[in-house]
């Protein structure tokens, strides 16, 4: 059977997941808010927002889709502008990227796929009640919650090589992360092992302070790290974005996302992913 594939959202993420599945041989299509992709060669790309809904016909034959678009204050635009249209082509997988974002604070503690949903920050809130409207779709969904994204051109490695790195210690801070390219590896692994209504932590084994990140970051370019700026300091000068992210400090477990849905991680530390980009930056490898 000829297999399909929607992205709602060709940002670094569906980049990732289309590149994936090119490689595999499926037919992919996506949206953009301009309706390019230039970097995304055999991917057919429409624009699509709130106010520009894709044309007549755009999801026929499709079998999988996934979106990474996130909630607007108006609501998930995707389930608003498609719900109907989606559940008019039947497809037989489709996916939703959230964030780990939605457990909220848990003072450094670990959660997990059965921790109640506790948000503190009015991103994350609308990311909650964009799952529940995708939920009441009726569409086989999977729900993948996103702990914090990095990779090649997104990483300690690249803000350390451009001087804006800060090596921020706020004491008993933790962030779970994950590599981008095994956020594709996941929904690959998920599209052959489909269990619909199962929600999933994408994250790694390794949650770490920040500062470390950036320490580690700075020995495999050979450079002297930023001096470590203490947490009074720094609470002034951070964004709201970024004062948010620190707001929440927890460790995400990916248990079922490694033993249920069997998901062999290709970087199970920032270490290794780290590891791969500083490479890459090197000129030892290009990433694919």
């Amino acid at each position: 059977m000829d297999e399909k594939f929607f992205v709602f959202g060709l940002g670094y993420s569906g980049k990732a997941v289309a590149r994936a599945l090119l490689a595999r041989g499926w037919s992919v299509a996506g949206t953009t808010r301009s309706g390019r992709a230039d970097d995304l060669e055999g991917v057919e790309t429409f624009a699509f927002d709130r106010d520009r809904p894709l044309p007549a016909g755009a999801l026929e034959g499709v079998t999988a889709i996934l979106s990474t678009v996130p909630p607007d204050p108006a609501g998930d635009p995707v389930v608003a502008v498609m719900a109907a249209h989606m559940q008019a082509v039947r497809p037989r997988w489709v996916g939703y990227l959230s964030t780990t974002g939605l457990y909220g604070d848990h003072n450094g503690g670990w959660v997990d796929e059965t921790t109640p949903p506790d948000p503190t920050q009015e991103r994350s809130r609308r990311r909650l009640e964009a799952e529940q409207a995708w939920r009441a779709t009726g569409l086989p969904l999977h729900l993948f919650r996103l702990a914090g994204i990095y990779g090649p051109g997104r990483s300690a490695i690249e803000q350390v090589l451009a001087g804006t790195a800060r090596r921020i210690n706020k004491p008993g801070q933790m962030f779970s992360r994950i590599h981008v390219e095994d956020i594709a590896r996941s929904v690959l692994t998920s599209l052959d092992r489909p269990a619909p209504g199962t929600i999933y932590n994408l994250c790694d084994d390794d949650p770490a302070p920040p500062q470390d990140v950036i320490l580690y970051a700075c020995a495999l370019l050979g450079v002297e790290p930023p001096p470590e700026i203490g947490w009074d300091e720094a609470r002034a000068t951070l964004s709201p974005m970024a004062l948010g992210f620190y707001a929440d400090n927890k460790r995400v477990s990916n248990r079922r996302m490694r033993e249920e849905l069997g998901v062999d991680l290709a970087y199970p530390s920032y270490r290794d992913g780290l590891a791969a980009i500083a490479k890459r930056q090197r000129g030892g490898d290009q990433p694919g």
